[in-house]
């Protein structure tokens, strides 16, 4: 899937992929899509909220190994 922006948050502990993913997000616009790569198994429960609750599109999500990825559009 393409990507306007990647955000590397492995090896980050909850809350700081969603901080990281909010401050990232701010620097969008409307339609681009962030790509967050992540470690953190409560990311998964975590992105799926936060970005319901923003009003946001997660319009994938990868699991590989121990490696999560996302792809959320700004709404």
């Amino acid at each position: 899937m393409n990507s306007d922006k990647v955000l590397d948050a492995k090896g980050l502990a909850c809350p700081m992929p969603i901080v990281k993913t909010r401050k990232e997000m701010k620097g969008l616009a409307s339609g681009q899509v962030l790509e967050i790569h992540a470690t953190d198994k409560g990311a998964k429960a975590d992105m799926t909220a936060w970005a319901k609750s923003g009003g946001h599109d997660l319009l994938e999500v990868q699991e590989d190994g121990g490696l999560l990825k996302f792809w959320i559009k700004k709404g």
